[in-house]
């Protein structure tokens, strides 16, 4: 059975962008994998950071049941993400563990840090899987099976400088934008602080307008999920593209 694994920086970041995708591929049998990098442990105003952080870690683990995929615990709090040989080697450590065919992540160039962050310490480990002299952290076996990386798109589908980002090509999950809510209400206490730090009036809502955006974007779908391939260079063969052809009846290509 193939496996998928989408590394986010916080709890609901997987909800938000990559879940459609996600169900897709668990309709097609695909294996499911899924961690958040940030503890999630500043996102509220209302509880201190250890009541945060506890509280956020069990609601991403019911998100994580409702997609039916296998859990990872964070590595850092939120703010503290940062590109070094340690983190890395813990990011390392959970590709090794979960031998994705696929890995999803967040867009090398977004709204915030910590996003652009757990790209890049995704893309990295996916690309040190196959070095020995490489020991993760916790130690596990290096791996020599092909990975393909993809991105999803930035939060409001552009760079923090305002450039539009065009996807390669879009997924639907129309018939699926039901399970992706309920998976992302589940991070119940996000609601209040997004409405105060970020001004989104309703969480689940914004997710919907998000995904009917993309959706537009691709003139075809409702609900879409957008992703850019990373170029094979050291990850895989030059023509694969697993996604695509997983998913080839409920993709668009962008024109």
């Amino acid at each position: 059975m193939p496996s998928v694994l989408a590394i986010a920086a916080h709890p609901d970041d997987i909800e938000f962008t990559m879940a459609g995708t996600l169900l897709q591929l668990a309709r097609r049998g695909w294996e499911l994998h899924y961690v958040n990098l940030c503890d999630g442990s500043r996102g509220s105003t209302t509880l201190d950071r250890s009541e945060c952080a506890i509280t956020r870690l069990a609601e991403a683990k019911q998100a994580c049941e409702v997609l039916g995929a296998t859990f990872y615990g964070p590595i850092f709090p939120d703010m503290e993400a940062t590109y070094s040989f340690g983190n890395l080697a813990k990011v390392t450590a959970i590709v090794r563990q979960a031998k994705p065919l696929i890995v999803l992540t967040q867009s090398p160039s977004d709204y915030m840090e910590d996003h652009e962050v757990a790209c890049r310490l995704a893309v990295s480990a996916a690309f040190s899987i196959g070095m020995p002299n490489l020991v993760s952290d916790p130690p596990v076996q290096a791996s020599y099976d092909p990975v393909t990386v993809y991105h999803t798109q930035p939060v409001g589908n552009r760079t923090p400088l305002g450039e539009l980002v065009v996807p390669h090509f879009y997924v639907d999950h129309t018939d699926l934008i039901d399970q992706k809510e309920a998976a992302l209400a589940r991070h119940a206490c996000q609601k209040e602080w997004l409405d105060q730090s970020q001004g989104m009036d309703s969480y689940l809502k914004t997710m919907r307008d998000a995904s009917a955006e993309i959706g537009s974007m691709s003139g075809r779908f409702e609900y879409a999920e957008g992703w850019r391939k990373h170029l094979h260079w050291g990850f895989c063969g030059p023509n694969d593209d697993p996604l695509r052809a997983a998913l080839a009846d409920v993709i668009v290509e962008a024109t």
